[in-house]
């Protein structure tokens, strides 16, 4: 009997083993999403992934990074931004030549590229986007082809078109991506078809995958739920629609869990091989965040990975702005002569606008910690200078000078520091000059008013005191005048008896 229960348990173990798939679930099912800034290895049941900010590409979590792995069609993120970049190249006719290079671009995407047959020459069970051969096609619709429906024959015949053939485009993938900084990337195809020597690493897709969304053009393309492929040659006009769950809420109810609220692309990609792998992009609260997920174990569990990615992602960092940090420690000044009513005791405190008027946020993507940090040395990367004197009256939203924020990878930016509130002056105080100079200015009669203390200041005082003063000097002359008089003259010569 003891012998039988081993044999069971040795038999158990082995098949626990042999199903790793299995062993990955388990520890996924451990995950709590109530607290999703807990991320272990085990709750992704990927075998390799990465999470970075788009912004900066700075890191945020990786599990076997840089271990070498097929990509499946997430190849085609490389082949059509290089699509889009090589697009530049095109000819412009002249009508278009005087214009703008936006308009000349949009004229270079609408190239059209005649489909070959080898390129349309895929097996059944590769993904297509149903092009015919002889078609002639845009090269923008062949992107949206080659993207939205994973068409491998787009992939084709984009790399046909641009190339000349596909292993000139192969040729160019691979250059770029080595410029890119991808060590460990090598591609043979412009599709992500299975060969042993196609491969690539999550660190590698993610950096990739970060300069792809870079480009505006590439960003509409992965984002769209759909695209009208307009009639040509050989078709009528017909819609293409994305596959990708992560951007696309499915009328599936299963399917619809898939969706991520604020996800903004990429690409899906699906081999026996590769196994199910997802890159995906996400936005909120100025945060762009980019997942690369290779092999997972199941459709489901790929949109699974990348969720508790984007949403770790999130935990971990805070939209914040300028303005934001520096109502954490704002200016505060004293103001002389206030009212001795002001329930502040003349205490003001100077809020932040933007010198220019603009409404942006100044958005600024970091941790808590580093916003503690930011917090505590803010002044230090500022420079203020008050325009206006700290005497009341103050008005609301009056500006008391301008703050300077210095960035080391932006252009300075000045705002405002204005009133956050009114502060009456204490009425027995004198006027300031300035005071005096503005009522003096504003003052819309040219001649003074006419008061009792005026009149008696330039008028009676005067009077009074040319009158002492004549007064006083004819007292003063007549007295030297009639000390004169009686001075005694002294005879001189002469003797009388």
């Amino acid at each position: 009997m003891r012998q039988v229960k081993v044999r069971w348990l040795a038999l158990l173990l082995a098949v626990l083993f042999a199903c790793p798939s299995f062993l990955a679930a388990a520890r996924a099912d451990d995950y709590n999403p109530l607290y999703p800034e807990i991320l272990e290895e085990g709750h992704l049941t990927a075998s390799s992934a990465i999470l970075i900010e788009a912004e900066s590409g700075k890191v945020i979590y990786e599990k076997n990074a840089d271990q070498p792995a097929y990509p499946a069609s997430t190849t085609k993120v490389l082949t059509i931004w290089l699509a889009l970049t090589l697009a530049e190249r095109l000819p412009v006719s002249e009508e278009y030549a005087g214009l703008s290079k936006a308009l000349q671009y949009e004229q270079q995407l609408q190239t059209k590229f005649t489909v070959s047959q080898d390129a349309v020459n895929i097996a059944p069970d590769e993904s297509s986007a149903k092009l015919a051969a002889g078609e002639e096609v845009a090269l923008i619709d062949l992107c949206y082809a080659a993207m939205l429906p994973s068409g491998n024959d787009a992939a084709n015949a984009i790399a046909e078109g641009l190339g000349g053939n596909r292993q000139n485009f192969v040729n160019l993938m691979n250059s770029a991506a080595v410029s890119l900084g991808c060590t460990n990337t090598h591609f043979v195809n412009p599709n992500g078809l299975h060969d042993d020597n196609h491969f690539t690493t999550a660190r590698d897709m993610a950096i990739l995958s970060r300069v792809a969304m870079q480009n505006e053009t590439f960003r509409d393309i992965v984002s769209a739920e759909s695209h009208i492929l307009p009639r040509d040659n050989i078709y009528r006009a017909r819609t293409i629609e994305n596959r990708n769950n992560f951007v696309v809420k499915s009328s599936d109810e299963k399917k619809a869990e898939r969706y991520y609220e604020g996800s903004t692309g990429i690409k899906t990609g699906t081999t026996s091989a590769a196994g199910n792998c997802l890159v995906a992009s996400a936005s909120k609260d100025g945060i762009d965040l980019i997942a690369v997920v290779f092999n997972s174990t199941s459709d489901a569990s790929r949109y699974t990975d990348a969720r508790r990615l984007m949403d770790y992602g999130f935990s971990q960092f805070i939209s914040t702005s300028i303005a934001e940090i520096y109502k954490e420690n704002p200016r505060v000044v004293d103001i002389r002569g206030f009212d001795l009513a002001d329930e502040g005791v003349g205490r003001l405190t100077l809020n932040l606008k933007r010198a220019d008027g603009s409404k942006g946020r100044d958005l600024l993507v970091m941790t808590q910690e580093e916003k503690a940090h930011w917090i505590q040395n803010f002044y230090s990367l500022t420079v203020t200078d008050f325009t206006r004197e700290f005497r009341a009256p103050i008005s609301e939203g009056e500006i008391m000078g301008t703050l300077t924020y210095y960035s080391e990878d932006s252009e300075p930016v000045v705002y405002n520091m204005v009133a956050s509130r009114s502060i009456a002056a204490r009425e027995q105080l004198a006027p300031s000059i300035d005071q005096i100079i503005s009522d003096a200015e504003n003052d819309p009669n040219p001649f003074p008013r006419i008061t009792f203390e005026l009149v008696f200041l330039y008028v009676i005082l005067p009077v009074v005191a040319l009158y002492l003063l004549v007064h006083f000097l004819r007292a003063g002359f007549r007295f030297i005048k009639t000390k004169r008089k009686m001075r005694a003259v002294k005879p001189t010569g002469r003797y009388y008896r």
